[in-house]
């Protein structure tokens, strides 16, 4: 067996090969004529600065809006809490992730394995260390979780529109926004959505601070009231709406191989989760401050701020930011059916194009059963962090966030979730409601509906 030492030089030596490779595609991309300087400045990231925007992007999208919301399903105090204990065990979760990366990666480079042309994603991940039966669980987990999010997406783009602009019904809308989203299939990689993320960030920052005010301005409505929490099924619906605000992990690895150094990732994603907070906490604390129960049929903090230019500004803003953050989730899968189909490799991103919940158990699952004998850990490419004391700690810590997020965040959140995404869905006219229909009068009201 290797000495804790041998591994040591063999980890570094397979991370010096790895930057090679890396720099070496840099050197490729910033190659050429000097007229593609610009290009590549907007087109081409892979440094520190460009995985911090993407996590911190990725992280906060439509659900800045719902979060209002969960807190009058919570209450103030464990609306806050659980923004706290969730984004941390976030950070958590995406460290893991980044942990096995390192792991896999190195053990396929001493096997010569060349990854110049191929973006590794978290199933192939579980695969090389776990077999191939976590494959298909990490693949399936995965790609749903993913199809999900670009579906809310979808969604959230139409009933966003619908506050400026409502000539035409939701179910348009989303065909619309249908369309213009599956343009992200010419994004080639993470590697260029450098541009997009910064903007991006910049958007929910400028519609998170228009929330604060604008509530701040507004003032309590008359009456307020903050009851929260009144029912089970709410408290666990609002917790749930949180856990998924930052368990957007499903496009780490991509994230990761898309940067010269990925080993410099490890604290990335909790760098942009502590600025998230800075959008989340001020935003939800005074949207529920002003509205209170109100919310609680208003889970859209759009409907409630007064209308004029600065919302409507907002509203433009996330419906370019959802666009966005549906290209970071479709990217994963359209890299997994290039794959499936053999055409990954390829250069080409128009022949790409022809072919292209579980994100906090499985990392820490995964990282128990990869380190669990001694051998793993003593030979480990990435040994433990300095405020990490023991392997048994951090056991202990997986352990802990497999039991919580199974049961609190699946079990009972999930049921109440459902509940809830019914309800939103229903505003889509999806359940025997007819799109053309006038809206309904008041009880007192004769009323005959036409479809």
């Amino acid at each position: 067996m290797l000495s804790e030492k041998q591994g040591e030089e063999i980890m570094m030596s397979s991370l010096n090969e790895t930057n090679e490779v890396m720099n070496e595609e840099r050197e490729e991309e910033k190659g050429g004529n000097s007229a593609s300087g610009l290009k590549n400045f907007l087109w081409h990231g892979g440094s520190v600065y460009d995985a911090w925007f993407s996590c911190a992007s990725n992280q906060v999208a439509q659900v800045l809006l719902t979060l209002p919301y969960s807190f009058s399903q919570l209450g103030m105090v464990s609306g806050i809490i659980f923004q706290i204990f969730y984004g941390l065990l976030g950070s958590w979760t995406a460290y893991l992730i980044s942990i096995l990366y390192i792991e896999y990666r190195s053990r396929k480079e001493k096997e010569n394995v060349n990854f110049k042309n191929h973006v590794i994603q978290w199933f192939e991940v579980l695969e090389g260390l776990l077999g191939p039966y976590w494959k298909a669980i990490g693949l399936a987990f995965n790609c749903t979780f993913l199809l999900f999010g670009t579906v809310i997406q979808l969604i959230a783009c139409a009933s966003n529109i619908y506050y400026i602009n409502d000539h035409l019904d939701k179910r348009t809308w989303t065909y619309i926004f249908g369309a213009c989203c599956a343009t992200t299939v010419f994004i080639p990689s993470f590697h260029n959505y450098r541009i997009w993320s910064f903007l991006g960030l910049g958007m929910t920052t400028y519609t998170a601070w228009y929330m604060t005010i604008a509530a701040l301005v507004h003032g309590q409505v008359e009456n307020v009231v903050h009851s929260g929490p009144k029912k089970m099924v709410w408290y666990f619906t609002g917790a749930t709406n949180i856990l998924y605000t930052f368990g957007g992990h499903a496009v780490t690895v991509e994230i990761m191989h898309a940067m010269w150094k990925p080993q410099k990732f490890k604290s990335i994603y909790l760098y942009a989760t502590l600025y998230v907070f800075t959008l989340t906490l001020p935003s939800s604390i005074a949207v529920y401050w002003a509205f209170g129960d109100q919310l609680l049929d208003h889970s859209n903090a759009f409907s409630l701020l007064p209308r004029n230019r600065w919302r409507d500004a907002g509203v433009i803003l996330m419906l370019i930011h959802q666009f966005i953050t549906f290209g970071f989730a479709c990217t994963p899968l359209y890299f997994v059916w290039e794959k499936v189909v053999g055409m990954h490799d390829t250069k080409s991103i128009f022949l790409r194009a022809l072919a292209s919940f579980t994100v906090y158990v499985i990392p820490a699952t995964a990282h128990m059963l990869t380190y669990r004998s001694a051998s793993a850990r003593q030979n480990a490419a990435e040994k433990l962090p300095s405020f990490m004391p023991s392997w048994t700690l951090m056991y202990v810590i997986n352990a802990f966030v497999v039991i919580w997020v199974t049961i609190v965040g699946f079990g009972f959140g999930g049921w109440a979730s459902m509940t809830n995404f019914i309800k939103q869905v229903d505003t889509f006219g999806l359940f025997a409601k007819c799109y053309q229909c006038p809206p309904k009068l008041a009880p007192s009201t004769n009323h005959t509906m036409h479809h």
